[in-house]
Protein backbone atom coordinates (compact mmCIF):
# COMPACT_ATOMS: atom_id res chain seq x y z
CA UNK A 1 0.00 0.00 0.00
CA UNK A 2 3.32 2.69 0.61
CA UNK A 3 3.37 2.95 -3.52
CA UNK A 4 -0.29 3.96 -3.17
CA UNK A 5 -0.10 6.52 -0.75
CA UNK A 6 3.18 7.89 -2.08
CA UNK A 7 1.35 8.63 -5.04
CA UNK A 8 -1.36 10.39 -3.82
CA UNK A 9 0.73 12.42 -1.22
CA UNK A 10 3.07 13.60 -4.36
CA UNK A 11 -0.21 14.60 -6.18
CA UNK A 12 -1.53 16.64 -3.79
CA UNK A 13 2.17 18.37 -2.96
CA UNK A 14 2.32 18.59 -7.04
CA UNK A 15 -0.68 18.29 -8.74
CA UNK A 16 1.34 17.79 -12.11
CA UNK A 17 3.74 15.41 -11.45
CA UNK A 18 1.60 12.30 -11.46
CA UNK A 19 -0.95 11.50 -14.13
CA UNK A 20 -3.66 8.82 -14.49
CA UNK A 21 -1.60 6.88 -16.58
CA UNK A 22 0.95 6.82 -13.81
CA UNK A 23 -2.14 5.70 -11.34
CA UNK A 24 -3.28 2.85 -13.53
CA UNK A 25 0.14 1.47 -13.51
CA UNK A 26 0.96 1.02 -9.61
CA UNK A 27 0.41 -2.04 -8.46
CA UNK A 28 -2.48 -3.13 -6.31
CA UNK A 29 -1.47 -5.58 -3.53
CA UNK A 30 -3.17 -9.07 -3.19
CA UNK A 31 -4.72 -8.13 0.20
CA UNK A 32 -5.40 -4.53 2.12
CA UNK A 33 -6.39 -3.92 5.87
CA UNK A 34 -10.52 -3.40 6.35
CA UNK A 35 -12.58 -3.24 9.26
CA UNK A 36 -14.29 -6.38 10.15
CA UNK A 37 -16.86 -8.27 11.62
CA UNK A 38 -17.15 -11.95 11.75
CA UNK A 39 -19.82 -14.37 11.02
CA UNK A 40 -19.05 -16.60 13.74
CA UNK A 41 -19.53 -13.88 16.17
CA UNK A 42 -22.75 -12.78 15.30
CA UNK A 43 -23.85 -14.77 18.54
CA UNK A 44 -21.64 -12.95 20.61
CA UNK A 45 -23.94 -10.00 22.40
CA UNK A 46 -27.02 -12.72 22.78
CA UNK A 47 -28.66 -12.13 26.10
CA UNK A 48 -27.44 -7.83 26.27
CA UNK A 49 -29.63 -5.17 25.79
CA UNK A 50 -28.66 -3.30 22.72
CA UNK A 51 -27.07 -0.13 24.66
CA UNK A 52 -24.58 -3.12 26.18
CA UNK A 53 -22.84 -4.05 23.27
CA UNK A 54 -20.04 -3.08 22.62
CA UNK A 55 -18.96 -2.37 19.32
CA UNK A 56 -15.06 -2.60 20.29
CA UNK A 57 -15.15 -7.03 20.72
CA UNK A 58 -17.24 -7.20 17.36
CA UNK A 59 -14.90 -4.64 14.87
CA UNK A 60 -11.62 -5.93 13.90
CA UNK A 61 -8.94 -4.64 12.07
CA UNK A 62 -8.01 -7.35 9.28
CA UNK A 63 -6.30 -8.07 6.12
CA UNK A 64 -8.51 -9.33 3.47
CA UNK A 65 -7.81 -10.37 -0.13
CA UNK A 66 -8.28 -7.69 -2.76
CA UNK A 67 -11.85 -8.84 -4.62
CA UNK A 68 -12.63 -9.09 -7.97
CA UNK A 69 -13.45 -6.28 -10.19
CA UNK A 70 -16.30 -6.11 -11.86
CA UNK A 71 -17.98 -4.58 -14.87
CA UNK A 72 -18.86 -1.04 -14.15
CA UNK A 73 -16.89 -0.95 -11.03
CA UNK A 74 -14.06 1.05 -9.38
CA UNK A 75 -11.46 0.59 -6.87
CA UNK A 76 -10.70 3.41 -4.48
CA UNK A 77 -7.59 3.91 -2.40
CA UNK A 78 -9.37 4.98 1.15
CA UNK A 79 -8.19 8.36 2.74
CA UNK A 80 -10.06 8.29 5.09
CA UNK A 81 -14.03 7.11 6.07
CA UNK A 82 -16.59 7.84 9.03
CA UNK A 83 -18.87 6.25 11.17
CA UNK A 84 -22.60 6.05 10.53
CA UNK A 85 -25.44 4.65 12.75
CA UNK A 86 -25.39 1.53 10.29
CA UNK A 87 -21.99 0.63 11.16
CA UNK A 88 -23.45 0.27 15.06
CA UNK A 89 -26.57 -2.06 13.81
CA UNK A 90 -23.61 -3.73 12.33
CA UNK A 91 -20.97 -3.82 14.92
CA UNK A 92 -24.20 -5.27 17.56
CA UNK A 93 -25.84 -7.21 14.82
CA UNK A 94 -29.17 -5.96 15.52
CA UNK A 95 -31.56 -5.57 14.14
CA UNK A 96 -30.89 -8.41 12.41
CA UNK A 97 -26.94 -9.45 11.23
CA UNK A 98 -25.86 -8.01 8.62
CA UNK A 99 -24.71 -11.46 6.61
CA UNK A 100 -27.68 -12.25 5.80
CA UNK A 101 -27.66 -9.33 3.47
CA UNK A 102 -24.58 -10.70 1.95
CA UNK A 103 -26.20 -14.21 1.85
CA UNK A 104 -28.94 -12.93 -0.46
CA UNK A 105 -27.05 -10.42 -2.49
CA UNK A 106 -24.70 -13.50 -3.07
CA UNK A 107 -27.38 -15.62 -4.68
CA UNK A 108 -28.14 -13.17 -7.11
CA UNK A 109 -25.52 -13.59 -9.83
CA UNK A 110 -21.74 -15.24 -10.40
CA UNK A 111 -20.07 -11.57 -9.57
CA UNK A 112 -22.07 -10.85 -6.51
CA UNK A 113 -20.95 -14.21 -5.02
CA UNK A 114 -18.09 -12.09 -4.28
CA UNK A 115 -20.27 -10.36 -1.17
CA UNK A 116 -21.35 -13.71 0.85
CA UNK A 117 -17.83 -14.12 2.91
CA UNK A 118 -17.10 -14.93 6.24
CA UNK A 119 -16.62 -11.41 7.06
CA UNK A 120 -17.97 -8.24 6.05
CA UNK A 121 -16.26 -5.22 5.13
CA UNK A 122 -17.94 -2.36 6.69
CA UNK A 123 -18.39 1.47 5.94
CA UNK A 124 -20.62 3.94 4.11
CA UNK A 125 -18.58 6.52 3.29
CA UNK A 126 -15.38 7.35 1.53
CA UNK A 127 -12.84 10.04 0.25
CA UNK A 128 -10.08 8.81 -2.05
CA UNK A 129 -8.69 8.24 -5.35
CA UNK A 130 -9.76 6.26 -8.05
CA UNK A 131 -7.17 3.54 -8.42
CA UNK A 132 -8.51 1.44 -11.41
CA UNK A 133 -12.13 0.68 -13.06
CA UNK A 134 -13.67 -2.08 -14.57
CA UNK A 135 -15.03 -2.79 -18.36
CA UNK A 136 -17.88 -0.14 -19.10
CA UNK A 137 -16.52 2.69 -16.70
CA UNK A 138 -15.85 6.03 -18.84
CA UNK A 139 -16.22 8.88 -16.70
CA UNK A 140 -14.32 8.27 -13.59
CA UNK A 141 -9.84 7.61 -14.58
CA UNK A 142 -7.15 6.53 -12.10
CA UNK A 143 -6.18 9.54 -10.28
CA UNK A 144 -9.29 10.96 -9.59
CA UNK A 145 -10.26 12.79 -6.38
CA UNK A 146 -13.49 11.12 -5.11
CA UNK A 147 -16.07 10.79 -2.38
CA UNK A 148 -18.64 8.30 -2.71
CA UNK A 149 -22.07 8.21 -1.86
CA UNK A 150 -23.72 4.74 -0.44
CA UNK A 151 -26.61 3.93 -3.16
CA UNK A 152 -25.98 0.66 -4.65
CA UNK A 153 -28.38 -0.39 -7.51
CA UNK A 154 -28.67 -2.81 -10.43
CA UNK A 155 -30.68 -1.03 -12.37
CA UNK A 156 -31.95 -3.62 -14.64
CA UNK A 157 -36.08 -3.01 -12.64
CA UNK A 158 -38.00 -0.64 -14.60
CA UNK A 159 -39.05 0.55 -10.79
CA UNK A 160 -35.45 2.03 -10.46
CA UNK A 161 -35.45 4.42 -13.17
CA UNK A 162 -37.24 7.01 -12.06
CA UNK A 163 -36.38 7.03 -8.20
CA UNK A 164 -33.02 4.93 -7.79
CA UNK A 165 -33.96 4.29 -4.57
CA UNK A 166 -37.23 2.35 -6.20
CA UNK A 167 -35.11 0.07 -7.24
CA UNK A 168 -36.00 -3.70 -5.93
CA UNK A 169 -32.01 -4.44 -6.20
CA UNK A 170 -31.52 -1.25 -3.43
CA UNK A 171 -28.77 -1.63 -0.62
CA UNK A 172 -26.64 0.36 1.02
CA UNK A 173 -22.94 -0.12 0.28
CA UNK A 174 -20.99 -1.59 3.09
CA UNK A 175 -23.96 -2.45 4.93
CA UNK A 176 -25.90 -4.37 2.93
CA UNK A 177 -23.05 -5.24 0.65
CA UNK A 178 -19.52 -5.88 1.67
CA UNK A 179 -16.38 -4.46 0.41
CA UNK A 180 -17.37 -1.00 2.28
CA UNK A 181 -15.36 2.63 3.14
CA UNK A 182 -13.53 1.41 6.60
CA UNK A 183 -11.02 0.11 4.40
CA UNK A 184 -7.45 1.11 2.70
CA UNK A 185 -8.97 0.17 -0.99
CA UNK A 186 -13.06 0.05 -1.48
CA UNK A 187 -14.92 -1.64 -3.82
CA UNK A 188 -17.85 0.64 -5.72
CA UNK A 189 -20.32 0.72 -8.25
CA UNK A 190 -18.65 3.80 -10.50
CA UNK A 191 -21.72 5.57 -10.36
CA UNK A 192 -21.60 6.00 -6.53
CA UNK A 193 -18.48 8.14 -7.16
CA UNK A 194 -18.95 11.90 -7.35
CA UNK A 195 -16.18 14.84 -6.91
CA UNK A 196 -14.20 15.30 -3.99
CA UNK A 197 -14.93 19.09 -2.85
CA UNK A 198 -11.71 20.43 -3.52
CA UNK A 199 -11.81 22.84 -0.11
CA UNK A 200 -11.83 20.20 2.52
CA UNK A 201 -9.47 17.77 4.13
CA UNK A 202 -9.72 13.65 3.36
CA UNK A 203 -11.96 13.54 6.29
CA UNK A 204 -14.01 16.80 6.33
CA UNK A 205 -14.72 15.47 2.71
CA UNK A 206 -15.43 11.59 4.10
CA UNK A 207 -18.26 12.52 6.65
CA UNK A 208 -21.01 14.10 4.85
CA UNK A 209 -21.76 11.46 1.95
CA UNK A 210 -24.58 9.30 4.07
CA UNK A 211 -25.92 11.77 6.54
CA UNK A 212 -26.15 14.93 4.11
CA UNK A 213 -27.85 12.53 1.12
CA UNK A 214 -29.76 11.29 3.76
CA UNK A 215 -30.75 14.60 5.00
CA UNK A 216 -31.34 16.33 1.46
CA UNK A 217 -33.56 13.59 0.38
CA UNK A 218 -35.82 13.37 3.58
CA UNK A 219 -35.97 17.32 4.15
CA UNK A 220 -35.56 19.35 0.93
CA UNK A 221 -36.35 16.98 -2.06
CA UNK A 222 -39.93 16.20 -3.42
CA UNK A 223 -39.70 12.40 -2.47
CA UNK A 224 -39.14 14.03 1.36
CA UNK A 225 -40.37 16.60 2.90
CA UNK A 226 -40.24 19.38 -0.11
CA UNK A 227 -39.81 21.69 2.48
CA UNK A 228 -40.25 25.65 1.46
CA UNK A 229 -39.25 29.13 2.81
CA UNK A 230 -41.40 29.99 5.92
CA UNK A 231 -41.33 26.75 7.18
CA UNK A 232 -41.04 25.57 10.62
CA UNK A 233 -39.36 22.48 10.78
CA UNK A 234 -38.47 20.62 14.06
CA UNK A 235 -35.36 18.96 13.55
CA UNK A 236 -34.13 16.10 16.69
CA UNK A 237 -30.75 15.60 17.69
CA UNK A 238 -29.93 18.76 15.69
CA UNK A 239 -26.41 18.95 16.34
CA UNK A 240 -25.78 15.67 15.37
CA UNK A 241 -24.81 13.44 12.34
CA UNK A 242 -27.89 13.74 10.17
CA UNK A 243 -29.69 16.72 11.84
CA UNK A 244 -26.43 18.92 11.70
CA UNK A 245 -26.95 18.86 7.95
CA UNK A 246 -30.79 19.34 8.20
CA UNK A 247 -30.53 22.42 9.86
CA UNK A 248 -28.20 23.86 8.02
CA UNK A 249 -30.85 22.87 5.10
CA UNK A 250 -33.23 24.49 7.22
CA UNK A 251 -31.44 27.88 7.60
CA UNK A 252 -29.87 27.94 3.77
CA UNK A 253 -33.85 27.08 2.67
CA UNK A 254 -35.37 30.15 4.46
CA UNK A 255 -36.80 27.85 7.08
CA UNK A 256 -37.11 28.56 10.83
CA UNK A 257 -35.67 25.13 12.41
CA UNK A 258 -36.80 24.32 15.86
CA UNK A 259 -33.73 22.35 17.44
CA UNK A 260 -34.12 19.90 19.45
CA UNK A 261 -31.02 18.88 21.63
CA UNK A 262 -30.03 16.84 24.53
CA UNK A 263 -27.21 19.34 26.63
CA UNK A 264 -26.12 22.83 26.96
CA UNK A 265 -22.83 21.91 24.80
CA UNK A 266 -25.02 20.83 21.66
CA UNK A 267 -27.52 23.84 22.18
CA UNK A 268 -24.09 25.60 21.48
CA UNK A 269 -23.04 23.75 18.40
CA UNK A 270 -26.78 24.53 17.22
CA UNK A 271 -26.71 28.09 18.07
CA UNK A 272 -22.94 28.69 16.36
CA UNK A 273 -24.51 26.77 13.10
CA UNK A 274 -27.28 29.71 13.25
CA UNK A 275 -30.14 28.82 15.03
CA UNK A 276 -31.88 30.26 16.96
CA UNK A 277 -34.93 28.17 18.55
CA UNK A 278 -33.75 25.33 20.74
CA UNK A 279 -35.61 23.14 22.92
CA UNK A 280 -32.65 21.47 25.53
CA UNK A 281 -34.70 18.26 26.36
CA UNK A 282 -32.14 17.41 29.50
CA UNK A 283 -32.81 20.83 30.70
CA UNK A 284 -36.86 20.81 29.90
CA UNK A 285 -36.84 17.27 30.85
CA UNK A 286 -39.53 15.70 28.29
CA UNK A 287 -40.65 11.80 29.38
CA UNK A 288 -42.61 11.13 26.80
CA UNK A 289 -42.96 7.58 28.18
CA UNK A 290 -44.43 6.98 31.54
CA UNK A 291 -43.13 3.25 31.36
CA UNK A 292 -41.77 0.89 29.09
CA UNK A 293 -45.65 0.55 27.34
CA UNK A 294 -47.18 3.79 28.16
CA UNK A 295 -46.49 7.09 26.86
CA UNK A 296 -48.03 10.70 28.46
CA UNK A 297 -49.89 12.68 25.56
CA UNK A 298 -49.16 15.72 28.51
CA UNK A 299 -45.60 15.37 27.57
CA UNK A 300 -46.49 15.69 24.11
CA UNK A 301 -48.81 18.98 25.08
CA UNK A 302 -46.25 20.41 26.65
CA UNK A 303 -43.61 20.42 24.05
CA UNK A 304 -46.31 21.75 21.82
CA UNK A 305 -47.13 24.51 23.76
CA UNK A 306 -42.75 24.99 24.12
CA UNK A 307 -42.76 25.02 20.37
CA UNK A 308 -45.57 28.10 19.63
CA UNK A 309 -44.20 29.75 22.26
CA UNK A 310 -40.78 29.82 20.74
CA UNK A 311 -42.40 30.70 17.22
CA UNK A 312 -44.69 32.99 17.74
CA UNK A 313 -47.86 30.57 18.33
CA UNK A 314 -47.09 28.76 15.07
CA UNK A 315 -47.04 24.94 14.53
CA UNK A 316 -44.10 22.56 12.89
CA UNK A 317 -44.61 22.23 9.11
CA UNK A 318 -42.07 19.28 8.75
CA UNK A 319 -41.09 17.01 11.63
CA UNK A 320 -37.14 15.80 10.85
CA UNK A 321 -37.67 12.29 12.54
CA UNK A 322 -34.98 10.16 13.23
CA UNK A 323 -34.98 8.74 16.87
CA UNK A 324 -38.11 6.95 16.03
CA UNK A 325 -39.57 5.11 19.11
CA UNK A 326 -38.99 7.83 21.47
CA UNK A 327 -39.78 10.50 19.92
CA UNK A 328 -42.50 9.39 17.17
CA UNK A 329 -45.59 10.06 19.12
CA UNK A 330 -44.60 13.32 20.28
CA UNK A 331 -43.59 14.33 16.61
CA UNK A 332 -47.13 13.48 15.41
CA UNK A 333 -48.58 15.38 17.99
CA UNK A 334 -46.61 18.44 17.38
CA UNK A 335 -46.69 18.52 13.77
CA UNK A 336 -49.60 21.49 12.00
CA UNK A 337 -52.83 20.09 10.30
CA UNK A 338 -51.26 19.17 6.75
CA UNK A 339 -48.30 19.07 8.13
CA UNK A 340 -45.52 16.28 7.41
CA UNK A 341 -43.51 13.90 9.80
CA UNK A 342 -40.38 12.34 7.60
CA UNK A 343 -39.01 9.67 8.78
CA UNK A 344 -35.64 7.22 8.85
CA UNK A 345 -33.48 5.77 10.96
CA UNK A 346 -35.12 5.03 14.13
CA UNK A 347 -32.33 4.65 16.28
CA UNK A 348 -34.35 4.60 19.71
CA UNK A 349 -36.42 1.69 18.04
CA UNK A 350 -38.18 0.78 15.44
CA UNK A 351 -41.82 -0.66 16.76
CA UNK A 352 -43.53 3.43 16.79
CA UNK A 353 -46.40 3.67 18.79
CA UNK A 354 -48.84 7.17 18.04
CA UNK A 355 -52.15 8.36 18.73
CA UNK A 356 -54.09 8.16 15.15
CA UNK A 357 -56.79 10.54 15.77
CA UNK A 358 -54.02 13.25 15.79
CA UNK A 359 -52.83 12.11 12.44
CA UNK A 360 -55.95 11.20 10.41
CA UNK A 361 -58.91 13.84 11.89
CA UNK A 362 -55.69 16.32 11.07
CA UNK A 363 -54.34 15.32 7.59
CA UNK A 364 -51.40 15.23 8.39
CA UNK A 365 -48.55 12.87 6.42
CA UNK A 366 -46.16 10.80 7.05
CA UNK A 367 -43.61 10.27 4.56
CA UNK A 368 -40.15 7.22 4.66
CA UNK A 369 -37.20 8.10 4.00
CA UNK A 370 -34.01 6.08 3.26
CA UNK A 371 -31.19 7.63 1.92
CA UNK A 372 -30.95 9.57 -1.50
CA UNK A 373 -31.17 8.51 -5.35
CA UNK A 374 -28.29 9.42 -7.55
CA UNK A 375 -29.46 12.55 -8.50
CA UNK A 376 -30.45 14.09 -4.80
CA UNK A 377 -26.73 12.16 -3.52
CA UNK A 378 -24.99 14.54 -6.26
CA UNK A 379 -27.05 17.40 -5.81
CA UNK A 380 -26.08 17.32 -2.05
CA UNK A 381 -22.35 17.07 -2.50
CA UNK A 382 -22.70 19.47 -5.11
CA UNK A 383 -24.15 21.90 -2.01
CA UNK A 384 -21.07 21.10 -0.17
CA UNK A 385 -18.27 21.82 -3.17
CA UNK A 386 -19.78 25.29 -3.57
CA UNK A 387 -19.24 25.76 0.23
CA UNK A 388 -23.40 26.36 1.07
CA UNK A 389 -22.99 23.08 3.40
CA UNK A 390 -20.70 22.55 5.77
CA UNK A 391 -18.99 19.19 7.36
CA UNK A 392 -19.79 18.48 10.60
CA UNK A 393 -17.32 16.62 11.66
CA UNK A 394 -16.19 16.72 15.36
CA UNK A 395 -13.83 14.10 16.16
CA UNK A 396 -11.12 11.80 13.33
CA UNK A 397 -9.83 8.34 14.88
CA UNK A 398 -7.30 5.86 13.20
CA UNK A 399 -8.33 2.88 11.40
CA UNK A 400 -7.60 0.61 14.96
CA UNK A 401 -9.81 3.00 16.91
CA UNK A 402 -13.21 1.90 14.97
CA UNK A 403 -14.13 -0.06 17.72
CA UNK A 404 -14.25 3.27 19.96
CA UNK A 405 -15.41 5.51 17.66
CA UNK A 406 -18.51 3.24 16.68
CA UNK A 407 -18.66 3.00 20.43
CA UNK A 408 -18.99 6.58 20.80
CA UNK A 409 -22.04 6.73 18.00
CA UNK A 410 -23.71 3.82 19.94
CA UNK A 411 -23.65 5.94 22.95
CA UNK A 412 -24.18 9.20 21.72
CA UNK A 413 -20.90 10.56 22.93
CA UNK A 414 -20.55 12.64 20.21
CA UNK A 415 -21.70 15.86 17.93
CA UNK A 416 -21.73 16.24 14.30
CA UNK A 417 -20.04 13.03 12.61
CA UNK A 418 -16.85 10.81 13.72
CA UNK A 419 -14.22 10.51 11.27
CA UNK A 420 -11.41 7.86 10.18
CA UNK A 421 -8.41 8.47 8.71
CA UNK A 422 -7.71 5.19 6.46
CA UNK A 423 -4.60 5.82 4.40
CA UNK A 424 -4.19 9.08 5.30
CA UNK A 425 -1.13 9.40 7.92
CA UNK A 426 -2.50 12.64 9.60
CA UNK A 427 -5.37 14.77 9.83
CA UNK A 428 -5.27 18.53 7.41
CA UNK A 429 -4.38 16.76 4.05
CA UNK A 430 -6.26 16.54 0.53
CA UNK A 431 -7.08 20.18 0.45
CA UNK A 432 -6.99 21.49 -3.42
CA UNK A 433 -8.33 24.88 -3.01
CA UNK A 434 -6.87 26.41 -0.82
CA UNK A 435 -8.42 30.03 -1.42
CA UNK A 436 -12.20 28.45 -1.06
CA UNK A 437 -10.86 27.15 1.64
CA UNK A 438 -9.60 30.13 3.16
CA UNK A 439 -13.24 32.07 2.25
CA UNK A 440 -15.16 28.99 4.16
CA UNK A 441 -12.90 28.44 7.07
CA UNK A 442 -14.33 30.39 9.66
CA UNK A 443 -17.93 28.36 9.03
CA UNK A 444 -15.72 25.23 8.45
CA UNK A 445 -14.34 25.41 12.04
CA UNK A 446 -17.75 26.47 13.45
CA UNK A 447 -19.44 23.44 12.04
CA UNK A 448 -16.82 21.21 13.56
CA UNK A 449 -17.15 22.20 16.58
CA UNK A 450 -13.60 24.57 17.23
Amino acid sequence: MQNILDAILAASNDPGSTTAEDFASLDLPESYRAVTVHKDEVDMFEGLEARDKDPRKSLHVDDVPLPELGPGEAYVAVMASAINYNTVWTSIFEPVSTFGFLERYGRLSELTKRHDLPYHVVGSDLAGVVLKTGPGVTRWKPGTEVVAHCLSVELEDPDGHDDTMLDPQQRIWGFETNFGGLAEIALVKSNQLMPKPAHLTWEEAASPGLVNSTAYRQLVSKNGGNMKQGDNVLIWGASGGLGGFATQYALNGGATPVCVVSNDEKAAIARSMGAELIINRSEEDYRFWKDEHTQDPKEWKRLGARIRELTGGEDIDIVFEHPGRETFGASVYVTRKGGIITTCASTSGYMHEYDNRYLWMNLKRIISSHFANYRESWEANRLIAKGMIHPTLSRTYGLHDVGQAALDVHKNAHQGKVGVLCLAPEEGLGVRDHEMRATHLDAINRFRGV
